[in-house]
């Protein structure tokens, strides 16, 4: 009697097992992602990665909640979620000089793209060299012509050390003969009011960031970093137009800790990817300057380490590397 009735409770106890184990071993997503921008509100990354997370809802099924970690050019938010749980509850909306120009000048959680798990490429952004209302140039060759006569007397913010705008201006320098003078700033948004109070004469920006205040009359675009003309500046030439072949600008990833499963990474992008498709999202994006330039995650691991390559040859020749 006592072993039959120790068969029939462990019977029950493996039943119980049994309608417990499904119930904890939930499908991806049960809950709310949190996507972390490591920059301040308000810049290029920012914006992106508040229209791509409403954009994704629909398709994970769950909320995609945006968290701002801004610090150490985008590296604090960005080291805290690789160094994360892999289990894709916390991602990151990182940019390009985070992920592959950053590890070149200090030591980081992080180094190749070997050390995360890449999700998708979202979008490339330019960057527009934009002056305040207030300062004389009307074009890029009179800015040229200004601090070529008169060096370091154009102060240009960038959203830091490092940062791409920063290396495109450092390049302009080095191949049009100019001393712009830099000024870092902690973000984007940042150097903003800086422009537009006169503490600097311009900043090397994205579009969307600059558009507000281009379009009430406050900043011009004197000209862009980029292969061709930007649709929303059509009247701002290229450098390269004007014989400086400096094309260097930004784009967006969602990564993950290393160690993300495939089927949750693949998830991830099934869903970013149906988002960014949706006529919607690009007509968003587009009005605010990006350029959509999706990649899966193989193809875009592929292209992260030929950033991080060429970003080290860059990052040696302008002596930015670690010291």
């Amino acid at each position: 009697m006592r072993a039959r009735s120790l068969f029939k409770l462990a019977s029950c106890c493996a039943l119980a097992l049994g309608l417990v184990a499904p119930a904890l071993a939930q499908p991806y997503p049960s809950r709310p992602v949190t996507m972390v921008v490591p920059y301040a509100p308000g810049g290029g990354a920012d914006i992106i990665g508040r229209l791509l997370a409403d954009a994704m809802k629909p398709h994970l099924g769950q909320p995609v909640v945006v968290s701002n970690r801004p610090g150490g050019q985008g590296t604090i938010g960005t080291a805290e979620v690789i160094r994360g749980r892999p289990d894709g509850y916390t991602i990151a909306l990182s940019a390009v000089a985070t992920l592959t120009v950053q590890p070149h000048r200090q030591d980081l959680p992080y180094n190749t793209p070997d050390d995360y798990e890449p999700i998708i490429k979202a979008a490339n952004l330019p960057i527009v060299l934009t002056v305040g209302s207030a300062t004389p140039w009307k074009t890029a060759k009179e800015a040229l012509d200004y601090i070529r006569a008169n060096p370091g007397k154009i102060r240009v913010g960038t959203p830091g050390n490092g940062s791409m705008a920063h290396l495109t201006l450092v390049t302009l320098n080095n191949k049009a003969n100019t001393q712009f003078a830099h000024v870092p700033f902690l973000s984007g948004a940042e150097s903003i009011p800086a422009m537009l109070g006169g503490h600097v004469e311009g900043i090397a920006a994205h579009p969307p960031e600059v558009l507000p205040h281009t379009t009430a009359g406050t900043a011009r675009v004197l000209a862009t970093f980029e292969a061709q003309r930007n649709p929303s500046y059509p009247d701002a030439p290229t450098f390269r137009e004007l014989g400086y072949d400096v094309t260097l600008g930004v784009y967006y990833p969602l990564i993950g800790p290393k160690g993300l499963p495939k089927d949750i990474r693949d998830k991830l992008y099934q869903a970013a990817k149906a988002a960014i498709e949706d006529p919607a999202f690009a007509k968003a994006v587009k009005a605010q300057g990006f350029v959509l330039d999706t990649k899966d995650p193989e193809a875009f691991r592929k292209e992260l380490w030929e950033s991080f390559r060429a970003n080290a040859v860059i990052v040696k020749d302008l002596g930015l590397g670690k010291k």
